[in-house]
């Protein structure tokens, strides 16, 4: 399933023409702190640290990038969506801890009412990755080694009950294998462990440095696009998996953000996707540069929200 909305189209185009709208009088009076869910080190980090700086540039304020992470990224999240609605607190949001995580877990925040889903930047390939020192030539050789080792498989995500972990547990299933998913708080933890040989397998977007370097092995793409520079590598669409979400990266805030800081973000977002120095982040980090201002974003998430919901009811993955 397609799940993932379309880049913004002609309004985006026109939005990164025009540059960034002009901060209002009152936007922003002070700091700003953007909020990041998952760990220091990995992709989202990453970006929204370019992001920051970007926009400390360009703002004239300082902008601070605080990790607090737990519960899938959840925690951080729901911090950002309880904070005063004045601007002065966003955070970066993927696809996992708003449109698949409350879905299987109570979360600190209703992701379609307590949000402001502000801008989206990227668009990420998640792919499976394993050690390079592994066996595994393919996608198909480690299904083998699971049917001939059930349960051995070591594998997790950059977030518990994330889109990614649903997903390829939708196609283990699908397939009749099955590994041991072991939670952990990003995906920059997950890359360690798996460098450091006490996982098989992990699904998360910091996979390119790594893949270049080559200490990992890019087995298959687990939303529904080929990634660009490995077009051989099946994606879950390809292999079966009734689930292949797309993963967005963007800014949130807090509901009912006033227009003028919208706006200003809207702006602000256009130009920073086109600065060569974030473009030369997301070529790094394998990530597609998808600009899309605050209303489409706002009406895509929750699209997708509904989306999801409705998929995983159809497919008998919801807990009862």
């Amino acid at each position: 399933m397609k799940t993932l909305s379309s880049i913004a189209g002609l309004a985006g185009a026109a939005l990164i023409g025009l540059g960034p709208a002009p901060a209002q009088a009152d936007y922003p009076t002070g700091p700003i702190t953007l909020v990041v869910p998952f760990a220091a080190g990995g992709g989202g980090d990453t970006f929204t640290r370019a992001i920051a700086e970007l926009a400390q540039e360009r703002l004239g304020v300082n902008v601070m990038v605080e990790n607090r992470t737990g519960g899938g990224g959840t925690i951080g999240v729901g911090s950002v969506a309880r904070a005063a609605n004045d601007g002065h607190t966003l955070g970066f949001v993927s696809t996992s801890p708003v449109v698949m995580t409350p879905n299987f877990s109570e979360v600190p925040f209703d992701p379609a009412t307590d949000i402001t889903y502000v801008g989206r930047f990227v668009t990420s390939p998640i792919p499976m990755i394993v050690p390079a020192d592994k066996p595994w030539q393919s996608f198909d050789d480690l299904v083998e080694w699971m049917r001939e080792n059930p349960g051995r498989l070591r594998w997790s995500t950059s977030a518990t009950r994330g889109a990614p972990q649903i997903a390829t547990e939708a196609l283990f299933g699908a397939l009749g294998v099955e590994g041991v998913h072991i939670p952990m708080q990003g995906g920059s933890e997950v890359l360690a462990a798996i460098l450091g040989d006490t996982l098989d397998m992990g699904v998360i977007s910091e996979y390119a440095e790594p893949a270049m370097a080559g200490q990992v092995r890019v087995l298959a793409q687990s939303g529904p696009e080929p990634i660009a520079e490995m077009p051989d590598v099946p994606t879950y669409d390809a292999l079966g998996s009734p689930l292949a979400p797309t993963m967005f990266f963007g800014i949130i805030g807090p509901a009912d953000l006033p227009a003028e800081v919208t706006g200003t973000w809207d702006g602000l977002l256009a130009e920073i996707v086109e600065d060569p120095r974030f473009v030369e982040v997301a070529d790094r980090l394998g990530g597609n540069l998808a600009f899309m201002p605050h209303e489409p974003f706002q009406a895509a998430v929750l699209r997708d929200i509904a989306a999801m919901s409705a998929a995983l009811e159809e497919l008998g993955l919801l807990d009862d």
